[in-house]
């Protein structure tokens, strides 16, 4: 499942334990806007993973949560609890980094 935020409430959407990717972006980043395809592919032929897209520049207590001083950072929460993270506007790179976690 791929979605994107509206509101500062990623604490809610990963707070039922579901393995969560985050997309951590913002409107003015370009390898941003170049990773969101991929990311939202991966996230609409997930069952067992929700994909969340979180605007860093808006919603700063979503932000908070992991630690992102580059963009795009990918997260993985799980149980409400940050698991890994990533900075990279590398495909081959994001599909390792999902494979890994759900490996686990």
């Amino acid at each position: 499942m791929y979605k994107e935020i509206t509101t500062d409430n990623l604490q809610e959407e990963i707070a039922d334990g579901q393995l969560t990717f985050v997309q951590y972006s913002a409107t003015w980043c370009g390898n941003c806007r170049m990773m969101k395809p991929t990311f939202k592919r991966l996230g609409e032929g997930a069952d067992d993973a929700q994909f969340i897209m979180v605007d860093a520049e808006k919603f700063p207590n979503s932000r908070s949560l992991a630690e992102v001083d580059n963009l795009p950072t990918f997260a993985a929460f799980k149980d409400g609890k940050l698991v890994k993270q990533l900075q990279t506007n590398k495909t081959a790179l994001l599909k390792e980094f999902i494979n890994e976690i759900t490996a686990n």
